[in-house]
């Protein structure tokens, strides 16, 4: 008597079908889905917000747009993007080691490249890694130039500072971690692209 067999389980591509991004899986509902998708697009959003913020500090340090630049004084102009801000550091413990930073050639074109660089990383969605990386010892420095703890400056007068460890820097940093650790590029970005590049795929700090 012959044998019937089932080869159902050999041949996926006829009996079965293939999940799709939108197919709930086990467990799931079409609600929760549909949550994680707009999760991930608001995520790319604050990605992409994040990278106007870094790219329009560029563009205003570098040609002078009148806003934290005056026109006339920007980078290509002849000006320096550090000058200004390392100059007046007035608290903190490298106060005279901003100083002595401020206007340096190595200084402007560090952080000029680390705006663009971060900023394009974050638009484009690829090297979230690298960028958070780089942000985050941004956003440090920058934080120890204000340096929130003082009450005051060195010169006796209030220094304004709301909170003493909390500002703007520490939630930028947050913001850059959270989204390199999150694959926010996948969404919006070229993140998965990115990731399938062989050089890419095996230097994984890369992605």
């Amino acid at each position: 008597m012959a044998t019937v067999h089932d080869h159902s389980a050999r041949r996926p591509g006829i009996f079965r079908h293939k999940r799709t991004d939108t197919t709930p899986a086990p467990g799931e509902t079409t609600g929760s889905v549909a949550g994680t998708l707009l999760f991930a697009r608001m995520v790319a959003v604050v990605r992409i917000l994040a990278a106007g913020v870094f790219l329009w500090a560029f563009l205003d340090k570098a040609f002078g747009w009148g806003y934290a630049t005056s026109g006339g004084k920007g980078w290509v102009d002849g000006g320096s993007p550090t000058k200004g801000f390392l100059g007046g550091v007035a608290a903190g413990p490298m106060e005279s080691t901003f100083h002595g930073w401020a206007g340096a050639a190595w200084a402007d074109w560090l952080f000029m490249l680390g705006l663009l660089g971060i900023g394009v990383a974050l638009l484009a969605g690829i090297g979230l890694r690298f960028a958070a990386v780089a942000g985050t010892v941004m956003m440090a420095l920058m934080w120890v130039a204000e340096w929130p703890p003082a009450r005051h400056l060195s010169d006796g007068s209030p220094s304004m500072s709301t909170n003493p460890i909390l500002d703007y820097h520490v939630l930028y940093a947050a913001v850059l971690i959270a989204l390199a650790a999150g694959y926010a590029g996948r969404t919006w970005g070229l993140g998965r692209i990115w990731e399938r590049v062989p050089f890419v795929a095996r230097n994984r700090w890369l992605v």
